[in-house]
């Protein structure tokens, strides 16, 4: 993850990201391709913002061959089976990345100003099957 971009940008460090994996608030997942690492994804299930994907992450020889996608997949059963939003942030100069939320569902429900790193900001998205409290 450090050595990709948005962490090579924001400057976040392999302490940082270790540091987030022994989290207990976090679950980490793994996406393996026989026994390489094909991608990586951490989520928060408890606390103010259930279904947050803090993290996901896919290895350069891996990436253009739909693994983003099948993460997301996986993510999004995971936090849907029992939450009504998915949210997430993406970095506002990762257009890329912004774009495949867009076409996943999600939507931009704010901007962070300066959050991770001066001068650039966190665009927090939300894919929803509906409120939180339903009637």
């Amino acid at each position: 993850m450090a050595g990709t971009d948005p962490w090579i940008t924001l400057q976040i460090t392999v302490g940082q990201i270790e540091e987030t994996l022994r989290d207990p608030i976090y679950e980490s997942w793994v996406a393996l391709a026989g026994e390489e690492i094909a991608g990586v994804a951490v989520i928060q299930m408890k606390g103010a913002c259930t279904g947050y994907l803090k993290s996901i992450a896919v290895s350069d020889q891996w990436r253009k061959k739909h693994v983003g996608s099948q993460i997301m997949d996986f993510i999004e059963q995971r936090i849907f089976a029992g939450h009504s939003n998915v949210f997430l942030c993406v970095s506002s100069f990762n257009e890329v990345a912004k774009q495949f939320y867009v076409r996943r569902g999600y939507r931009e429900i704010g901007v962070i100003r300066n959050y991770l790193a001066e001068g650039y900001d966190e665009i927090f998205m939300r894919k929803t099957t509906g409120p939180v409290f339903r009637n």
